[in-house]
């Protein structure tokens, strides 16, 4: 069904590793352990969307060979340039070079071919969270997750417990996508990206994702040595279901100074169903002692939503790391905003009133860290969630905490069904 050779997918698992041996038998992995359950079969939708990336660019074959083929030629180019100074807009171009279709099933097995000595990913269930009849139109399904920065990883984040051999960029990038593959989101929302164009936007691209990545103006990753540009957030959405129709960069204030956080918010229109939503991804300011800076931060992230939703007209998801607990100022100013937000996780929660009991967990010089600092916001009175990805419990997670060779991150990724309601109120 697709003309792309394996060796393309390869070369770019493997562009920053080129003593990694290329395994013959892909799929070593898991093979007693399926991937993780979904309430709905997943592979169609991303098989659908890298159809439509076929359907968009040329169908000649390019052959990786020895390096020199026009695909390689411009991932070679993206390499070079990948840093923010050399980006003056962060909305990807829609390059045919950058187009050339994978399978997704295919990139899954390259992923777990390199990761083949590694422990197999855990084990994660959806929660249906449904209270109503189904939807006439497929969910939407939002996934948000900081994924840890490379630079910060390797270079400032002091993750004592966590082996240096378990950080190896090579094999990361590959547990992310596995990750990411596994879950198959329609949204994909990401926080402290530092390889957008040289991993995430050119393989994503190819499974029908249409990405912006806007990176924090002064990124601590920049003071890592050998570190791969900034850090920032990237949105990405599966352009078979969704069409953009409005997109806004957002560097945050705080008492009408700017800051180093950011934010990208969307308007989509949803093709099944003619719908428009918006959706916003966004990274506030992390550490004890900036409570009021995030607070500050967060109002001023409401009140670009208030605008862009032209007053909550628009329904609104949320996604972001904002580094606060339920108990910050900024949580209860999104909790009480006029744009009527729900915290999806609330839901799974036996009274649907209570933020999960961590959502990052790591071992720092500094000590033990376990906290919940990830949601994804939403119109309560214009969507409802349908099911939402359930936690590592403490014993999956283990003595050593996170990052560590079971999985990439210091932060749990959360992955929520989204349906529209058939007749939201006027509260929107």
């Amino acid at each position: 069904m697709y003309q792309s050779p394996r060796r393309l997918c390869s070369a770019l698992l493997q562009r920053d590793a080129p003593g990694l041996r290329r395994l013959p038998t892909p799929g070593l992995r898991r093979q007693s352990s399926p991937p993780a359950a979904a309430p709905r079969p997943a592979s169609p939708r991303l098989l659908a969307a890298a159809s439509g990336a076929v359907r968009s660019c040329s169908r000649t074959v390019y052959s990786m060979g020895n390096g020199t083929s026009r695909l390689y030629s411009a991932l070679a180019k993206t390499l070079n340039s990948s840093t923010a100074s050399q980006h003056s807009e962060y909305l990807v171009s829609s390059d045919p070079e950058l187009l050339e279709p994978i399978d997704p099933k295919e990139l899954l097995e390259e992923c777990r071919a390199v990761l083949h000595t590694r422990p197999p990913r855990y084990q994660r269930d959806f929660v249906d969270l449904r209270t109503d009849s189904p939807s006439r139109h497929p969910p939407i399904r939002v996934m948000q997750w900081n994924i840890l920065a490379q630079a910060l990883g390797e270079g400032k984040d002091n993750f004592v417990q966590c082996p240096i051999e378990a950080l190896k960029w090579e094999e990361r990038k590959c547990l992310i996508l596995e990750e990411i593959l596994a879950y198959e989101p329609d949204i994909l929302c990401l926080q402290e990206v530092d390889h957008y164009f040289d991993t995430f936007q050119p393989l994503l691209s190819r499974l029908g994702y249409q990405g912006t990545f806007f990176p924090k103006p002064w990124s601590p990753c920049l003071d890592v040595e050998h570190n791969n540009g900034p850090d920032g957030c990237a949105l990405f959405f599966l352009q078979n279901r969704f069409k953009l129709v409005n997109s806004a960069n957002i560097r945050l204030t705080a008492m009408t100074l700017k800051t180093n956080q950011v934010a990208i918010a969307q308007i989509l229109e949803c093709k099944e169903s003619g719908r428009e939503f918006c959706i916003a991804v966004t990274h506030l300011k992390a550490r004890t002692g900036w409570e009021r800076f995030r607070s500050a931060q967060g109002c001023d992230l409401l009140q670009n939503l208030q605008n862009i939703t032209q007053g909550a007209k628009i329904p609104l998801i949320v996604c972001g790391d904002f580094n606060a607990e339920p108990t910050e100022e900024v949580y209860k100013h999104f909790a009480s905003s006029s744009l009527n937000l729900n915290s999806a996780y609330k839901l799974l929660s036996a009274d649907g009133q209570s933020e999960p009991p961590y959502t990052t967990w790591k071992i720092r010089t500094s000590g033990e860290c376990r906290h919940t600092l990830d949601y994804i916001w939403y119109s309560k009175h214009a969507l409802s969630v349908r099911s939402a990805l359930d936690l590592l419990t403490e014993e999956q997670i283990g003595p050593n905490r996170l990052p560590s060779f079971n999985y990439p991150s210091d932060h749990l990724s959360l992955v929520c069904d989204f349906s529209f309601n058939e007749e939201p109120d006027g509260l929107l």
